[in-house]
């Protein structure tokens, strides 16, 4: 049974002010600009009373004008939207394979499952006493499993890094690694994910840390888990060289990296064991136009069942603040002893894969022996606008594009959607054909121009007019393909590097 949240959306109020730019602060493509103290601030306190999770800046302060150059625009918040009538915003979750567990060789505790394009081949890296490493064709059918790294690790991350020039680089690796009472980080790097090289180490860290790549930035981010204490929560630490770092607790670094985020109460408890929530991990990778967190939230452990660990999701624009309006798990527990998720489900390494008009998510589960799972979601299928038989309108924020072709994901057999485009002063200046269908990449036509080129680079609104269907994202490009230019997660078929210059890939 297709799983879902409504919630209805109120119609917002414009805003157009221009967006605090302070000088020398760096401002991404999207024209949000970062604060000139970066990272920002955290309190502990907040995160220990598990004040709820505030809304981002960008949020609440959008900027005046919003470049769309980059990857499909999704709606899983209001970052895009001026207003709307007569729709509704739902959140989907995934669903599971009907095969599970995909393999039983290992399990994935983050590690990573990549795509590469050089090959062509699905790759996982597990958790296994050592590092595991296992390929697949398809994604769903995996080779026995083979251990291509020695010695204990409680945690490790692989990221196939498809912008490093050096080949010898192509993957890098973090393993937490437990030695005279220290735990940190031990950086590997190797040229095929087989034979790996030590190149260093971070600073003392939490078991339970891993890191993650923000093309966005160019940065590399370590996910640090908070020590032992309670609440579990993370901090925050970034480098443009994994190899170089500088790391906290070197000379003229910080002991420890600054707070980030934990659980809140908006994580609800469970209601058999009555235990406040806390952050049990936080993977990261950039989906399209943003960043999408997988955040394990760790809900108890009094008995001898092993952790309820459940996958939820967030995003973020600027790749620090999150929203995570959705709390329900995305990958959930079962409650019945025996199955392959009935303890600890937990996110993969790159987080999702793009296959087809699907992303496919990798998790753990301890139900059944340490196994790997996998989880589908229609491709920008995290949120949708919906509207019923009467419709409704959606109305941007002020845009700006360079490309010329029109994109929409668009789930309408019976319905369907046409959209205007406005100036800044409210003239209407094109229409589009009405488009149904049911696909994740579907051509918008206009009535009075062969396609958008006439305002590029010029402040538009788009106004959607959506009826009987649900629209999940849309997007502007200079490729007649419907090549988005945005980020593939850890790719997939087809894909031939870490942006999609591709379009429909299969």
């Amino acid at each position: 049974m297709k799983q879902f949240f409504i919630i209805p959306l109120l119609a917002l109020v414009v805003n157009v002010s221009v967006a605090q730019n302070p000088s020398g602060a760096e401002v991404l493509y999207n024209g949000i600009a970062l604060p000139k103290e970066w990272p920002p601030t955290v309190s502990w306190e907040d995160i220990q009373a598990r004040k709820p999770l505030a809304d981002p800046p960008y949020l609440r302060s959008p900027p005046a004008l919003i470049s769309i150059d980059v990857g499909r625009q999704l709606f899983v918040d209001d970052f895009l939207i001026a207003d709307t009538t007569g729709l509704t915003r739902t959140y989907h979750l995934a669903k599971y394979h009907a095969g599970n567990p995909v393999f039983s060789g290992g399990m994935v505790f983050s590690d990573g499952v990549w795509h590469d394009p050089k090959d062509h081949l699905f790759k996982m890296w597990y958790f296994d006493h050592g590092t595991g490493y296992t390929t697949s064709k398809d994604g769903v059918h995996w080779e026995p499993g083979t251990n291509v790294l020695s010695g204990e690790t409680d945690s490790q991350t692989v990221w196939l890094d498809l912008e490093e020039k050096d080949a010898s680089k192509r993957f890098k690796m973090i393993r937490s690694v437990i030695a005279n009472n220290d735990c940190r980080g031990q950086i590997y790097f190797s040229p095929d994910g087989v034979e790996w090289r030590h190149m260093g180490q971070t600073g003392s860290w939490g078991d339970r840390s891993t890191f993650f790549y923000n093309p966005f930035r160019k940065i590399w981010v370590i996910s640090v888990r908070h020590g032992w204490g309670q609440p579990r929560a993370r901090r925050y630490w970034e480098v443009k060289d994994l190899e170089k770092g500088p790391y906290w607790g070197e000379a003229d670094q910080p002991q420890y990296p600054p707070f980030w985020i934990g659980s809140d109460s908006l994580d609800l408890e469970r209601p058999d064991y009555k235990i406040p929530c806390e952050l049990y991990n936080l993977d990261c990778v950039a989906y399209e136009s943003l960043m999408l967190g997988l955040f394990t939230i760790w809900r108890g452990q009094p008995g001898p069942r092993q952790k309820p660990n459940e996958v939820c999701v967030g995003f973020s624009r600027d790749g620090f603040h999150w929203s995570r309006p959705d709390r329900r798990p995305f990958c959930p527990v079962s409650e019945t002893p025996g199955d392959w998720n009935y303890a600890n489900v937990q996110s993969a390494g790159g987080c999702c894969l793009i296959v087809g008009g699907q992303l496919y998510f990798y998790v753990s589960g301890r139900g059944k022996g340490r196994v790997t799972s996998l989880a589908t979601l229609r491709r920008d299928g995290f949120a949708s606008m919906d509207a019923d038989f009467f419709g409704g309108t959606l109305t941007t924020r002020p845009v700006r594009f360079s490309g010329r072709y029109f994109f929409v994901n668009l789930e309408a057999p019976s319905g369907g959607v046409w959209i205007e485009v406005f100036s800044e002063d409210g003239k209407r200046l094109l229409t589009s054909d009405r488009i149904k269908g049911d696909k994740t990449l579907l051509p918008v036509s206009w009535k009075d121009a062969d396609d958008l080129s006439v305002l590029a680079g010029k402040p538009v609104r788009f106004r959607f007019h959506l009826y009987d269907g649900k629209l999940y994202s849309f997007w502007v490009t200079p490729d007649k393909s419907g090549a988005s230019h945005g980020y593939v997660a850890a790719g997939g078929p087809g894909f031939t590097g870490p942006i999609n210059t591709v379009g429909a890939a299969r």
